[in-house]
């Protein structure tokens, strides 16, 4: 096996060097789309030597029409188990047992391969993987329960080719969310701090150093994810949550006040490079411009000896800006499907995070 290059481009040169070929020379008279847009570290940008374990290798996904998919799936299913190179610059096209998890390259000279083409069409890949029905206008219940890693993978992934002429226009429906759910989503962050902001102090008074190290840890996290909405960038899943908060342009002066956060064994030190990074994170709410603007400054909690920055000024104020009717009978203070679960088995499940609709009823 070579040594790494990124998966992405793997995949993209094994379209260009085996799967189109075969397109154009076998199958001149289909129309269809090539892309990886799914699962994976390679697909956020984030594989190294380590992912080449499982998971990982040339595969893509190729979009048929409706009516040719039913009639050409296993036809092309068949021709490349039964044509496909046995190797992409030295990278196994062959798949071995188990593949549930992805499956791992496992080099062979005869066919038939396992290969790890999916094909599939639009309608039917954006049902299984975003859980929505490509062809109906998405609304706002449907947006607030996509798990922003499906929406991250979708934006990071590379289009190889659009023979449908349709895949890359669906893909930028989804670039971002609308502008009223995205003042709806950074309401309910800041509303999560507000509500923790002040157990920092109160866990440490009584000597639960501990209990506040949790709070605290908590706290960043919530930050890092104001983060990413202030700069509408799709939040990964934990394993690439640092890496992705550090391509963000406010982690160059926050990261080090986060350190320094967690790095503390008292309270009151603690609270204060805490309330550092509050004052950042506000003063990049107001470049932004969505609401009017709201003075960064540290005051106590009610008649409390704790320093906070009373973050619920931030969520009130987004609402307040929100016109779309529909998202202004959402409840106030819920959020979407990341900022109230963290379980991944439900998250990993659109069958499942479609099931949290109700919840907005």
């Amino acid at each position: 096996m070579n040594n790494f290059i990124p998966g992405l481009k793997l995949s993209e040169i094994f379209f260009q060097r085996a799967v189109q070929p075969i397109m154009k020379e076998t199958f001149p008279h289909l129309e269809y789309s090539a892309a990886r847009l799914d699962y994976g570290s390679d697909v956020l940008g984030f594989d190294t030597p380590m992912s080449m374990d499982h998971g990982w290798g040339p595969k893509l996904t190729l979009y048929l029409s409706e009516n040719q998919y039913n009639m050409y799936r296993e036809q092309l299913d068949a021709y490349f188990a039964n044509h496909l190179p046995f190797e992409i610059l030295g990278f196994s096209t062959n798949f071995g047992e188990p593949l549930s998890d992805g499956g791992v390259m496992d080099y062979q000279d005869s066919y038939p391969i396992h290969h790890m083409i999916t094909i599939t069409t639009p309608e039917k890949w954006f049902s299984e993987y975003l859980g929505v029905d490509i062809t109906q206008p998405l609304s706002p219940k449907m947006w607030l329960t996509i798990p922003q890693q499906r929406l991250a993978s979708l934006r990071a992934g590379s289009i190889f080719y659009d023979g449908l002429g349709i895949l890359g226009e669906i893909r930028t429906r989804f670039d971002w969310y609308p502008r009223d759910i995205w003042r709806y989503l950074l309401a309910n962050q800041w509303k999560r701090i507000d509500q923790d902001e002040p157990f920092i102090g109160r866990t440490g008074s009584v000597g639960d150093e501990l209990g506040s190290k949790l709070v605290a840890a908590r706290l960043v996290q919530d930050l890092m994810r104001v983060g990413f909405l202030i700069e509408k960038a799709f939040t990964p899943y934990r394993k690439w949550f640092g890496s992705a908060f550090r391509q963000l342009s406010i982690s160059d002066k926050v990261l080090p006040v986060f350190n320094d956060i967690l790095a503390c064994n008292d309270w009151c030190d603690r609270e204060k490079h805490l309330n550092q990074a509050f004052i950042l994170f506000a003063k990049a709410h107001n470049k932004l411009g969505i609401t009017p603007e709201i003075k960064p400054q540290i005051s106590n909690f009610h008649n409390r000896p704790f320093l906070v920055p009373h973050s619920g000024r931030f969520a009130d104020a987004l609402l307040s800006q929100i016109n779309d009717p529909e998202v202004k009978t959402l409840p106030p203070y819920f959020g979407s499907i990341d900022q109230f679960c963290d379980n991944t088995d439900i998250l990993e499940n659109v069958d499942q995070t479609r099931k949290f609709i109700t919840l907005y009823e």
